[in-house]
């Protein structure tokens, strides 16, 4: 999940710190295992506190001082960046603190790896997970973040792997089916090439994996939306399906600016499926104005269907589903951590 904002500020410089060690350290055999590991875990989630109150204030700080510069204030770049390196800076060394005591946490690698990834160091963070995976291999949480890693940055087909193998030390994770198959369906000739099957089969996988992560988390609206918008890429549309996950994700909608955005999926869905009454009576539902170019749109693509001889000069509406989710409900589908 990435949490901060740095982008927003162009690129920051590193914090240069000693290399953390791998090796362990020598133990006071006498000392109480029990204590330890809970000395160990306390240690741990206050640096995890730190990590996680910084990049709060971190976020905070980037827009209030976008909210100043508007108005003709704020800091300039180069000092907010300042500011911001001197708080991350407390993140990691409380990170390689807590490692020089417990060099065998691999819990502790893969929070440190989290922290990485998150201010976009994302190279040194999958080290840090392939230290967490190492030091604990059954841990699916590693498997995950590795996975997300190679998902983006390649090799592809170590993502696929590494899904899988996330999905069998934990089999009930939501999050796991879900990044595996976003990965499939976004790198389809990789995924029909692995697994050594057609492109019409990697969309049935994709979808297979997305329907088994709804099954384990079905009231989640976010991963209901990005299994529906999957059957955008699919040709020819498999109509009632799509229309089977809209209708799922209406269901579950929490409150009426999702209701709507609902609307407008179904709406498209059934232009094309030249159920034109039905389309309307969705358009009708819409009101909310963060749809209003979305609604204007479709509806005279449903007039341009409904009058083909006198409507020639009717725009179509031809986008892909990036056109009708670049709205504020429905995010592009990335990644995450469970």
């Amino acid at each position: 999940m990435n949490r901060l904002l740095i982008g927003l500020l162009g690129v920051l410089l590193l914090i240069a710190l000693p290399a953390l060690g791998t090796g362990a350290r020598e133990q006071d055999l006498s000392d109480d295992i029990s204590n330890t590991s809970t000395n160990e875990e306390q240690a741990l989630d206050k640096v995890m506190e730190d990590d996680d109150a910084a990049l709060d204030e971190v976020n905070l700080w980037i827009q209030e001082n976008n909210a100043y510069v508007a108005k003709g204030a704020g800091e300039t770049k180069a000092q907010l960046n300042q500011r911001i390196l001197a708080r991350l800076k407390t993140v990691r060394e409380g990170y390689a603190g807590f490692l020089k005591n417990y060099p065998k946490s691999a819990r502790g690698y893969l929070a440190y790896g989290s922290f990485l990834n998150d201010i976009g160091e994302e190279d040194s963070a999958r080290d840090e997970y392939e230290r967490s995976r190492e030091l604990d291999p059954t841990n699916p949480a590693s498997w995950n973040d590795l996975a997300n890693y190679y998902g983006e940055n390649g090799p592809t087909t170590n993502a696929f792997a590494y899904y899988a193998r996330a999905t069998e030390l934990d089999p009930t994770e939501s999050v796991y089916y879900e990044n595996w198959a976003t990965t499939v369906y976004l790198y389809r000739p990789d995924a029909r090439r692995f697994y050594g099957i057609t492109e019409s089969q990697v969309f049935d996988k994709a979808l297979a994996l997305y329907q088994k992560a709804v099954q384990l988390d079905p009231t989640n609206f976010t991963l209901m939306t990005d299994y529906a918008e999957s059957y955008y890429g699919i040709r020819p549309l498999r109509t009632n399906d799509a229309l089977e996950a809209w209708t799922n994700a209406l269901k579950i909608a929490s409150d009426d600016v999702e209701r709507e955005g609902v609307y407008i999926h179904l709406a498209r869905i059934k232009i094309s499926a030249g159920r034109y009454a039905e389309a309307q009576a969705q358009l009708d539902e819409v009101t909310n104005s963060a749809y209003n170019d979305l609604k204007k749109r479709l509806q005279r693509n449903l007039l341009a269907k409904e009058n083909p001889t006198t409507n020639d000069d009717v725009m179509m509406v031809t986008n892909t589903a990036t056109s009708l989710t670049n709205v504020p409900v429905f995010a592009p589908a990335r990644p995450n951590t469970p």
